[in-house]
C-alpha cells in the first residue's frame, strides 16, 4: 500500500509543475468552429462561445460530439471554462473516432447535478475509472482483456468538491496527461487521480472532442479552450 500511495503523491506534484509552466495555445478562435467538427443540427458559435444545444424538438438520439481535428494529444495539460444548462456532458481526450461524431476514450465529466463532476469515465469502454475524490489504479483484472479498479487514496469528500463547482454558471476545468497518469480538477480543486496500468484498456494518444449528452433539452457552453503539450 505504501507503494502505491508514493505513486499518488508523485501524480499530485507533477499536477503542480505542469500547471506551473507557460506554452498554452488556444484551441478555438471565438468566431467559428475553425479546426473543430460536429453536427451542425447542435453545435453553433454564440457570443464568442462554443454552443451544444438540444430541445424537445431537436433531440439527439445518442451521444454526439463536437472533434477536435487540428491534432491528436497525448502527454499535455487541457484548461477550458464550461457552463451546462440541464443534462450531462464531458470532455473527451486521448479518445478513438468511431466515425458519425461518436468517439470512444477518456471523458472528464461534468453535469447539472451533484454527483459525477469531475470523475474520470471511459465513454463506450471500461466505464467509470474513478468517482469524484478518488484516487485509482487501473490494473489487469482475473480475465483476458478485463480491469480492476482500485482505490489507493482520496483527493477529499466528494460533497465539499461539489461545494467549489458553480452552477449554471462558468467552471474552469483542467485535465492533465501525463503518460499512464490522469488528473482532473475544477475551479483548481482535484477531482480525481487514475493510474492506468490496465494493458488493453489504455490509451497512449487520441481525439480531443466536447460532448453533447443524448437524454432531456441541455444546453452546453464553452470558452477560453487552451492546450498545453507535456514534453
Amino acid at each position: 500500500m505504501k507503494t502505491l500511495i508514493t505513486g499518488a503523491c508523485a501524480l499530485l506534484a507533477s499536477v503542480v509543475l505542469a500547471t506551473a509552466q507557460d506554452g498554452f495555445q488556444s484551441l478555438f478562435n471565438g468566431e467559428d468552429l475553425e479546426g473543430w467538427d460536429g453536427n451542425p443540427k447542435f453545435w453553433s458559435v454564440d457570443n464568442g462561445e462554443i454552443l451544444g444545444k438540444t430541445t424537445p424538438e431537436n433531440p439527439t438520439r445518442g451521444n454526439t460530439f463536437l472533434i477536435y481535428r487540428e491534432d491528436s494529444v497525448d502527454d499535455f495539460e487541457l484548461v477550458l471554462e464550461y457552463k451546462i444548462l440541464g443534462g450531462n456532458s464531458g470532455i473527451q481526450y486521448r479518445s478513438a473516432d468511431l466515425g458519425n461524431w461518436v468517439v470512444s476514450g477518456y471523458q472528464g465529466d461534468f453535469e447539472s447535478g451533484t454527483t459525477f463532476s469531475g470523475i474520470l469515465y471511459h465513454e463506450k469502454g471500461r466505464g467509470i475509472l474513478a468517482q469524484r475524490g478518488q484516487v485509482t489504479k487501473i490494473v489487469d483484472g482475473a480475465e483476458p482483456g478485463r480491469h480492476r479498479v482500485e482505490v489507493i487514496g482520496s483527493v477529499g469528500d466528494t460533497d465539499d468538491i461539489q461545494s467549489v463547482i458553480k452552477d449554471e454558471d462558468w467552471n474552469e476545468y483542467r485535465i492533465i496527461a501525463n503518460g499512464n497518469q490522469f488528473t482532473h480538477m475544477i475551479n483548481g480543486r482535484v477531482t480525481a487521480m487514475v493510474i492506468d496500468e490496465h494493458q488493453s484498456g489504455s490509451r497512449k494518444s487520441g481525439i480531443l472532442a466536447l460532448q453533447l449528452h443524448a437524454g432531456p433539452p441541455m444546453e452546453l457552453r464553452f470558452r477560453n479552450i487552451r492546450l498545453r503539450p507535456i514534453r
